[in-house]
């Protein structure tokens, strides 16, 4: 999720959840090599497991970015295969690689052979008018042929020319089916199904027909939707902590980052959704969105949004 999944997120998303598996956004292979890694990679050792998402087309650069990414420590090494943007395009990456399946088996054979972690592929079920699924078929085949063995389908195509990213998150039909007959065409790959699911509820019905879900702008939008994975879709029978247990928990963290130099809004701005649908959302996004700029600010204001939507909220942990 571009502009969105920083390490800020992901270290607030696993407060949510011990086990489900957080990806950044999506990184370019050129940003890596030539830009601050430490900005662009660094990320916290309980964010584990933790995927990074590489965008590129160049296998000797793909390699070279794997091999940095895996010397960080990350988990996963994951190739954007669907992101449609016009910026992506020109980069020749992203959504459009789709049309050359063999350029990505041989970007996903390089990493394989820089990294021993998993290497993974992220993409779309069909882009412009080439959504046959005998041509998705074909770029699967050809790509787990390279090794990989597990893809993650976001269930639309994409159209490259004529609609926004935000239009190809909404405009193409979701196409679940698609997504499941590839599972009972190649039951010896993962499948991890993705696009417009909202709920864990949902979720659940997905993964008797697909091996794993992922969650995108449902997180964004509802962070407290994950709260309830570990209990329903991990078996975990820890308590589901509450949205205030969760605020307070991130609140070391964030005096962590302050200290750092981190201003604020960057770290409150993971919590503006987590009340959503409940009474004092408003209220708690308000007063998070107009003082946590103010100059000095530091997490006393999440303390008081705090008061404004939850009276008998508890001190918080030490």
């Amino acid at each position: 999720m571009m502009d969105y999944s920083d390490r800020h997120y992901r270290y607030f998303l696993r407060l949510l959840s011990r086990h489900a598996r957080v990806y950044t956004e999506m990184v370019t292979t050129g940003a890596i090599l030539h830009g601050d890694r430490e900005y662009l990679l660094g990320f916290s050792p309980e964010e584990h497991p933790v995927a990074l998402q590489l965008g590129g087309s160049v296998p000797a650069e793909l390699a070279q970015a794997a091999r940095i990414g895996a010397d960080y420590g990350y988990d996963e090494i994951n190739l954007n295969v669907g992101c449609p943007s016009d910026r992506v395009q020109t980069g020749r990456f992203g959504a459009c690689l789709m049309a050359e399946p063999q350029l990505v088996a041989e970007g996903v054979a390089a990493m394989r052979a820089a990294v021993a972690i998993p290497v993974t592929v992220k993409t779309r079920i069909g882009i412009d008018e080439r959504d046959s699924y005998e041509e998705l078929c074909h770029f699967i085949n050809t790509v787990a042929s390279a090794g990989c063995d597990t893809f993650i389908i976001h269930a639309r195509k994409a159209w490259l020319q004529g609609l926004s990213p935000k239009q190809n998150r909404e405009i193409p039909p979701l196409r679940y089916d698609v997504a499941y007959q590839l599972k009972r065409d190649f039951p010896h790959l993962s499948i991890v199904i993705n696009g417009g699911i909202v709920s864990l509820e949902g979720a659940q019905q997905h993964l008797t027909h697909v091996d794993g879900v992922m969650l995108g702008r449902a997180a964004i939008h509802d962070s407290y939707v994950v709260a309830q994975a570990d209990r329903l879709l991990f078996g975990d029978a820890h308590p589901v902590p509450t949205r205030a247990e969760l605020a307070l928990s991130y609140l070391p963290y964030i005096d962590q980052q302050l200290a750092l130099g981190i201003r604020l809004p960057t770290l409150t701005r993971h919590l503006l959704s987590l009340y959503h649908g409940m009474p004092g959302a408003r209220r708690w996004r308000r007063y998070l969105s107009e003082n946590a700029p103010r100059p000095g600010a530091g997490s006393e204001v999440v303390h008081a949004a705090l008061a404004a939507v939850s009276p008998t909220t508890p001190s918080a942990p030490h």
